[in-house]
C-alpha cells in the first residue's frame, strides 16, 4: 500500500503534469492507494469536488488510527516544534498514520521533507 496526500490528489485531479501526478496515476492503477483519514477529510471538504470523485475516494482503504496513535503524533509534533521546525497538525497526523502502517506517502507538499527527515517517513516520488 502507498498513501496519497491531499496535495498529490489535487495535482492529479487538476491534471497537473509531473512526477507527483504520474506517481498517483501508477498507485491508483495498481490498486495500491490508501488514504490517511485526514487526507480524505481535506479532499472531501472541497465544495467543488465532483460526487463521482468523492465516491471513488471513499472506496479507497483508510489508514485507521492504531492504539497510541494520538500520543505518538503529539510526541512527534512536540519534537519537531522543540527543534524550531514547522509542524502543521494535519501533516503530523498524516505522517503518523503512514509511520504506523509502514507505508510511503506520495505528496507534492515540501513541508513533508522536514517530517520525513525527523521521523523516517518515506516520500514518493
Amino acid at each position: 500500500m502507498i498513501a496519497l496526500d491531499s496535495s498529490a490528489l489535487i495535482a492529479y485531479l487538476q491534471g497537473d503534469p509531473g512526477a507527483v501526478t504520474d506517481a498517483v496515476e501508477i498507485v491508483l492503477g495498481e490498486r495500491q492507494a490508501c488514504l490517511p483519514p485526514v487526507v480524505l477529510t481535506e479532499v472531501l471538504s472541497d465544495p467543488q469536488l465532483p460526487d463521482e470523485v468523492a465516491e471513488l475516494l471513499r472506496a479507497l482503504p483508510l489508514l485507521l488510527p492504531t492504539d497510541g496513535y494520538w500520543d505518538r503524533a503529539g510526541t512527534l509534533r512536540r519534537a519537531l516544534l522543540a527543534h524550531g521546525r514547522k509542524a502543521r497538525l494535519a501533516d503530523t497526523l498524516i505522517t503518523q498514520s503512514c509511520l504506523d502502517h509502514n507505508v510511503s506517502l506520495v505528496t507534492a507538499d515540501a513541508d513533508f521533507k522536514v517530517l520525513a527527515k525527523r521521523s523516517g517517513l518515506r516520500l514518493l516520488p
